[in-house]
């Protein structure tokens, strides 16, 4: 990644089945200002077992059905659909990919030559899914949340063993919770992920707030995912806690100011600095009347604005020293 904060505007299933509503997301992020529009691509048959009940987040915004079966296969994409979507983004020139959640469908998304890959938190331990994204040795993302850091290495081993170079690698510290409670999102974790593991981080946040991506960009995440949304009252599992356009365009734009107030690691002198500089700076000049021959000491040496003199830091090469000629009060030395 840059030193530019990469931000992700999850769409995941806020379609609701409609590649209408897709395509609206799709340039409701461009807008917003967002690097990349992100979807869910599944086949409900081979993620979910027709009896798998329902998590009670999924309950509460999301009552038609009543397992996870029937609620996925309502905002299952087809692949043709996919296609179609990925067309949009590309025509409003924002990047796409989806998360991946079955290594029989990784085949499919090999051949959109998606920027990334993106393994979601609950693939973390899908073996076979993560020998496959290794192989491919392509940019990837992969969340890490209802995970541990021997979980996350792990997952990093598989990835690496089967060719994934660590550089490719980008690690979202996450929790899965929906809505995130404030207490329960824990973001010097990331921190940790970036020292241990010596990776690229950021942060999939699932907060009902935008203040804990600001945090985590403040913190050094280089990711921010975020769900969107068209509207809070559509139905559907994550709309809650999602952000609608608006303020998902407020949150890009103090992402992008918070970039400019970290800046770079280096240390120098700004442009807007460097003009007060010679003001503020002091110079070495006589305290009183000095004599030639006289010694220089701190009673008759001071420290007076603007430079331009000599420097402070030749203060002790002066002290002790007898002086050449005659100086009157408060002249450079």
């Amino acid at each position: 990644m840059t030193n530019r904060i990469y931000i992700i505007a999850e769409g995941g299933v806020n379609h609701n089945g409609d590649v209408k509503k897709a395509k609206i997301l799709i340039r409701k992020a461009k807008n917003a200002g967002a690097d990349a529009i992100k979807f869910q691509y599944y086949k409900t048959e081979n993620i979910v077992s027709k009896k798998s009940p329902k998590a009670k987040y999924q309950k509460e915004n999301e009552k038609k059905f009543n397992n996870q079966f029937d609620m996925l296969k309502k905002y299952e994409i087809k692949f043709s659909d996919l296609i179609l979507i990925k067309n949009e983004a590309k025509k409003l020139k924002i990047d796409f990919f989806v998360s991946i959640f079955d290594h029989d469908d990784f085949s499919d998304i090999k051949k959109l030559n998606l920027p990334f890959f993106k393994i979601p938190s609950g693939e973390i331990n899908n073996v076979p899914l993560l020998k496959k994204v290794g192989k491919a040795n392509r940019k990837t993302i992969i969340s890490t949340g209802m995970s541990r850091m021997k979980e996350i290495k792990k997952a990093l081993d598989i990835l690496k063993k089967t060719g994934l170079k660590k550089e490719k690698l980008t690690i979202l510290h996450c929790n899965t919770a929906y809505p995130t409670p404030l207490n329960n999102v824990n973001l010097k974790a990331m921190i940790n992920i970036k020292n241990k593991f010596k990776v690229s981080v950021g942060y999939s946040d699932h907060t009902e707030t935008d203040l804990t991506s600001l945090v985590a960009v403040s913190l050094g995440a280089e990711v921010i995912e975020k769900h969107l949304t068209l509207s809070k009252r559509l139905e559907g599992p994550d709309h809650k806690t999602s952000l609608n356009p608006i303020e998902f365009k407020n949150m890009v734009r103090t992402i992008r100011t918070i970039e400019k107030i970290l800046g770079s690691s280096s240390k120098f002198v700004t442009t807007s600095e460097e003009k007060n500089k010679n003001l503020v700076r002091k110079s070495i000049v006589a305290k009183k009347k000095i004599k030639k021959g006289e010694v220089f000491s701190e009673k008759n040496l001071t420290l007076i604005r603007p430079a331009g003199g000599k420097s402070p830091y030749f203060w002790d090469r002066f002290i002790g020293k007898k002086s050449k000629r005659n100086y009157s009060k408060y002249e450079k030395i």
